[in-house]
């Protein structure tokens, strides 16, 4: 499922592209408007995420073009907060809008959101390893033939992120930053996160899934 992301934050770019391939979906990135208008009518993506302070043409001026052709669902990410600003986009026919800062797992969440009132539910996302199913669209993880368990956003992004690289330590800076993005949690609330995932885990297998390395981070053993 294709999403058209118009952001001129280079580095922003990568990491919400990062974000969005890992939860399954085709990541089309443009850095203008301009180009966002063209790429529109050649690549009919299913979603669009854009940015509002752009070159060539700015966010409003794309969201109106667009919605002049057709009903993608598009979703707002700005660091213009006031309401005037966000009235107004979603008068010119925006689904939804995102403050900047903001979390990865949140951004996951709300285009999920918008494509089911959309009536357009992404293809299901399995990553399976050793014996594991996670389903990143249920949010749900499986034992074997075990029934599934129900995982937050961020239990999933953790879950995830873990078992790509099962088998390998993942330090606590390179986990913060994949489930919350740059500088969006602490330790402390790494080391919650770890313990909630955990225990949910033990309830489908005893012993130990997510090893803890002193110093260094975690990984998934399984």
């Amino acid at each position: 499922m294709k999403i058209l992301l118009v952001e001129d934050d280079l580095a922003l770019s990568d990491v919400i592209c990062f974000t969005l391939r890992r939860a399954g979906f085709e990541m089309i990135p443009l850095y203008d408007g301009a180009s966002a208008i063209d790429a529109y009518t050649a690549t009919r993506p299913a979603l669009i995420v854009l940015d509002l302070n752009l070159p060539k043409q700015d966010g409003f001026t794309v969201c109106r073009h667009i919605r002049s052709q057709g009903t993608t669902p598009i979703i707002i990410l700005s660091v213009r907060s006031n309401d005037e600003v966000i009235v107004q986009a979603l008068e010119l026919g925006a689904d939804d809008y995102i403050v900047k800062p903001f979390s990865p797992a949140q951004l996951v969440a709300r285009i999920r959101a918008v494509l089911r009132r959309a009536g357009t539910t992404p293809t299901p996302s399995l990553l399976e390893c050793d014996g594991w199913t996670l389903d990143t669209t249920r949010h749900e993880v499986r034992w074997a033939s075990a029934d599934a368990v129900r995982l937050t956003d961020l239990e999933v992004q953790l879950l995830e992120v873990l078992m790509r690289n099962a088998g390998h330590v993942l330090t606590a800076d390179a986990l913060i930053q994949a489930v919350w993005g740059v500088d969006g949690a602490s330790r402390a609330m790494l080391k919650q996160l770890v313990y909630r995932l955990r225990a949910k885990l033990e309830t489908l297998q005893q012993g130990e899934t997510i090893e803890t390395v002193p110093g260094v981070g975690y990984a998934f053993t399984a």
